[in-house]
């Protein structure tokens, strides 16, 4: 019989985790063992109702700019030296992401290009430069992209973040390489439209019922289908899952 508690004993860092899809997940993981470092840059409520939901002894709220590399090392180093951690991260989720849909080629600034790129890519980039040193053999990498990137009816004012998404799942594809001659998986998981307040927010009802029709299920995906894909990736079940980008929308893009 499978272990119910497949992650016990492993530390996971998750970047941007106080909401949405990375505060679902890092609630999913702790349930199935894992101790859980929740990574957040202004939303220190949520961080900490996370950790007081889990107990301070399995969660650790941790403020840092995902955008920025010292930061990130910071955030890497704290999470290693974790009184109730392992010393080590064996589960690296690089969740934080900003995507401002106002950016068409004509409305997009270089100020906002590069705001986006330093903290979807080079975030990520560097989340797992910092954190690999710290990461035996049998680790997991997971990176988030979207799985707007597959479809071609995509609007214009998605390009900015989009790029940014691209630039994430080439990156799974040759890290996966480089870091699985240590052992360590990367991989990259793709949600569609998920219905997260941040997702909801500022949208009409009309709105989301049009983008729920787009989905063979006709409706939109929940937070805890992708943390559970998530789990998947990173437990003894997806050990031979390496360099690949799941797709998890319900058949919305494929």
């Amino acid at each position: 019989m499978a272990s119910t508690q497949p992650l016990l004993g492993k530390t996971v860092l998750i970047t941007g985790g106080s909401r949405g899809i990375g505060a679902t997940t890092a609630l999913h993981l702790s349930s199935l063992g894992a101790k859980v470092v929740v990574n957040y840059v202004s939303n220190s409520s949520a961080a900490d109702a996370i950790v007081a939901k889990l107990g301070a002894d399995k969660a650790l709220a941790i403020k840092a700019d995902a955008g920025n590399v010292q930061d990130i090392e910071c955030l890497v180093q704290e999470t290693v030296a974790w009184k109730n951690g392992n010393g080590k991260i064996d589960i690296l989720i690089a969740n934080a992401a900003i995507g401002d849909l106002t950016c068409t080629l004509e409305k997009t600034t270089e100020a906002n290009f590069d705001r986006h790129m330093a903290v979807n890519v080079k975030g990520s980039y560097f989340l797992v430069q910092k954190a690999a040193p710290h990461m035996p053999s049998g680790s997991s990498v997971i990176l988030v992209s979207s799985s707007l990137t597959g479809v071609s009816q995509v609007m214009p004012n998605y390009l900015l973040y989009l790029t940014t998404k691209g630039a994430i799942e080439q990156m799974t594809r040759v890290m996966a390489k480089d870091l699985g001659r240590k052992g360590i998986t990367v991989n990259c998981v793709g949600p569609g439209p998920t219905a997260t307040d941040m997702f909801l927010e500022g949208k009409s009802e009309e709105l989301i019922k049009t983008i729920a029709s787009w989905n063979p299920f006709q409706r939109l995906g929940k937070p805890e289908e992708i943390a559970r894909v998530m789990a998947w990736l990173a437990g003894p079940d997806g050990k031979w899952v390496n360099g690949q980008v799941v797709k998890v929308n319900g058949g919305m893009a494929v």
